[in-house]
């Protein structure tokens, strides 16, 4: 199943810690494209430095509720914390879409339900699959058009 992900970093060296979490997935998934990072100011939360973010497409066997555990097992080992709301750190791991799933359970909500408000996660998506779209949302393309 194909499974979108998005990569945010800003803490320490953020190229590094998106590169890191690239190569940690790329050992439980197939990644087929990665976007170029892109640095942006900081939404929401408190002052804090600009990200470095990117995003990822990948095959994977995995369903998407053990690959949101992967993908928080691998913000783990690369030290992220979880002390301030939308705060600063060293890596964030979403995942935006996982084929044409809608799920919103506790856990997990499919597709992510701020992605269509987000430019650092739309335009390095179109950078890489020009065609894209959200389930139940619409085009990329379009969507970046009303934003």
């Amino acid at each position: 199943m194909k499974a979108v992900i998005a990569l945010g970093s800003n803490l320490g060296n953020r190229e590094l810690y998106i590169d890191s979490a690239v190569a940690e997935l790329a050992k439980v998934i197939e990644i087929t494209h990665l976007s170029t990072n892109h640095e942006t100011d900081p939404v929401g939360g408190p002052e804090q430095p600009k990200y470095l973010n990117a995003i990822a497409i990948a095959e994977t066997e995995l369903d998407p509720r053990e690959l949101l555990i992967v993908m928080l097992e691998i913000e783990n080992k690369l030290g992220r914390k979880r002390e301030v709301h939308w705060g600063p750190r060293t890596i964030d791991l979403d995942l935006i879409v996982f084929g044409d799933e809608i799920i919103d359970s506790e856990v997990l909500v499919l597709p992510h339900p701020r992605a269509h408000e987000r430019k650092f996660v739309l335009e390095p998506w179109l950078e890489i699959e020009p065609d894209a779209y959200i389930p139940g949302i619409g085009e990329i393309e379009n969507i970046l058009q009303r934003i």
